[in-house]
């Protein structure tokens, strides 16, 4: 069996490397959504003033009088995460193209989300110029919800191969996965709204969307409720099929996720909304949107990923012989 050098060991990743690179991708895109929560629940938003510079003339906090050193630590912090998740797109896109064989989608999937990290940094860039108005606030959560449905894309496909896609449900399971998606859509933006219209704004002093909040939190859960029962028809057509154990995890994932979200919803709208319950709640929404980007990944298959022993054998295979 032939064997790879060491030049090729280095150079050449594993689907296993290039997959954990691709959750890494995932998780920092979830986190910095959570920390960006932790930034308007303690009333950091405006704790780096300006941007791109913290403070003018001035790309880190310096002493002001005017605003707390822990809101500047806080708002600095979470810019500084940002650098970590654009290290972690980059990382996951050079891996991504030394793959061999070459992989455009995989490629592509990578080049997205490294592209979106600038943009979503300019779209909070914005916000900040804009005083934390909730419009801005709302397309800011709104992007971060584009790049790790992305992210949950690039999950799947690092680890599978491209082949053809073939289905794994049904048309009409197709249809309904559709519609639940858009349904999760409308929900995670509803729920923007809702938080625009709450009191955590991300600084005291900026004004709230002006719709009455019961109103609000009853649309909210009005699309909660019409995604629970797209989950629940969906689930009812999947015992009919013959599912792989991916769409079976992710479906269940699904579930329990969106069920648990729901609970602590609740809780939070009759305790008044306390910081931790909100930071958790932005938490379960990133994981609501994983859960359905993984969901619809899974609902088709591109075969196995090809391990390094196969590029090796395809690579000897492409060689002239000589003699």
């Amino acid at each position: 069996m032939p064997t790879l050098s060491l030049p090729e060991r280095i150079t050449r990743p594993s689907a296993r490397l290039v997959r954990a690179s691709a959750v890494a991708v995932l998780v920092t895109q979830m986190m910095i959504a959570v920390t960006g929560a932790v930034v308007r629940v303690t009333g950091s938003g405006l704790g780096c003033p300006t941007w791109p510079q913290c403070f003018p003339g001035s790309m880190v906090p310096v002493s002001h009088a005017d605003i707390a050193p822990l809101h500047q630590a806080v708002e600095f912090g979470n810019r500084l995460l940002t650098w970590v998740v654009a290290a972690t797109a980059l990382i996951c896109l050079l891996l991504a193209w030394r793959v061999r064989p070459a992989r455009p989608r995989l490629r592509l999937l990578a080049g997205l989300v490294l592209i979106g990290v600038p943009v979503q940094a300019v779209i909070g860039g914005m916000t900040v110029l804009l005083d934390l108005r909730w419009w801005s606030v709302s397309l800011h959560f709104m992007a971060s919800a584009v790049l790790i449905w992305i992210s949950g894309l690039l999950v799947k496909a690092a680890g599978e191969g491209d082949e053809k896609p073939y289905p794994v449900v049904t048309g009409r399971m197709r249809g309904v996965l559709v519609a639940l998606t858009a349904v999760a859509a409308a929900m995670v933006f509803a729920g923007t709204l809702v938080t625009a219209a709450g009191p955590h704004a991300g600084d005291p002093s900026t004004p709230r969307l002006p719709v009455s909040i019961p109103l609000l939190t009853q649309l909210h859960g009005l699309l909660v409720m019409a995604y629970l029962c797209l989950l629940a028809v969906f689930g009812f057509w999947l015992r009919g099929t013959s599912p792989t154990r991916g769409l079976l995890r992710a479906y269940a994932t699904a579930c329990l996720v969106v069920l648990a979200q729901g609970v602590l919803g609740s809780v939070q709208y009759v305790t008044g909304v306390p910081e931790a319950l909100v930071v958790l709640h932005v938490l379960g929404a990133t994981v609501v949107i994983a859960t359905v980007s993984l969901l619809w990944a899974e609902s088709r298959h591109r075969g196995p990923a090809p391990n390094r022993r196969q590029s090796r054998s395809v690579h000897l295979a492409s060689e002239p012989v000589s003699g």
